[in-house]
C-alpha cells in the first residue's frame, strides 16, 4: 500500500513569477538617485524583496533592522559607514542579523550605479544624525511608495508578487 501525498493547503494554478525586464523601475523612489523595483511584498509577514540602484555618493539614514536581511550586490560598490574596510562589490552576498544597526553608503568615487537585491524581513527603523527617530520603512510603506510612484510615473499599477495568489499587480 502506498502512502498518499500530503494534501496541498494552497491551490496554485500558475507560477508566481514576474520578469524584471517587464516591470517598471520606480525612479528616485526613496530619494533622488535611488531607483527601486519591488519584486515581492508580503505585508502580513513583513517581508519585502527589492532590486535597488544607488547613484554614487548616496548615504542612507542610520537604521535598525527588526528582522534579518539578505543582500546580494550585482554591480558597483557600497559599504556600511561602520565597516568601511569591508566593501560589498559585484558578487558579494551579505547576511544581516535582526537588531543590526548601520548606515549604507555608496562612495562618490564610484564610476557606475551600485545595484543590489535585498530580501528584508521586518522593518528598517531610521534615525537622523542626532539619533532621533526619523521614520520607518516596512512592507506596508513599500506598498504605499510603489503604488504612488507607479501611478505618478505613468506606469499604472505597481507590479510585484504577493502571497495573495497568482497576481503580479496591486489591487
Amino acid at each position: 500500500m502506498t502512502t498518499p501525498l500530503a494534501i496541498a493547503t494552497a491551490r496554485q494554478d500558475k507560477l508566481l513569477t514576474i520578469n524584471t525586464k517587464d516591470v517598471p523601475i520606480l525612479r528616485d523612489s526613496l530619494a533622488p538617485g535611488i531607483d527601486v523595483q519591488p519584486l515581492f511584498i508580503d505585508e502580513e509577514q513583513g517581508i519585502w524583496v527589492i532590486w535597488a540602484s544607488f547613484a554614487p555618493g548616496i548615504t542612507l539614514p542610520r537604521h535598525f533592522h527588526t528582522g534579518q536581511v539578505f543582500a546580494w550586490t550585482l554591480r558597483g560598490k557600497w559599504h556600511y559607514l561602520e565597516f568601511p574596510d569591508q566593501p560589498q562589490t559585484a558578487g558579494s552576498f551579505l547576511y544581516e542579523p535582526g537588531s543590526s544597526v548601520h548606515q549604507f553608503h555608496t562612495p562618490a568615487t564610484n564610476t557606475e550605479n551600485t545595484e543590489a537585491f535585498f530580501v528584508v524581513f521586518g522593518a528598517n527603523v531610521n534615525f537622523d544624525d542626532q539619533g532621533n527617530f526619523a521614520g520607518m520603512l516596512d512592507a506596508a510603506t513599500i506598498i504605499q511608495l510603489a503604488t504612488g510612484l507607479a501611478k505618478a510615473q505613468g506606469h499604472g499599477k505597481a507590479q510585484y508578487i504577493t502571497r495573495a495568489g497568482a497576481r503580479a499587480t496591486t489591487d
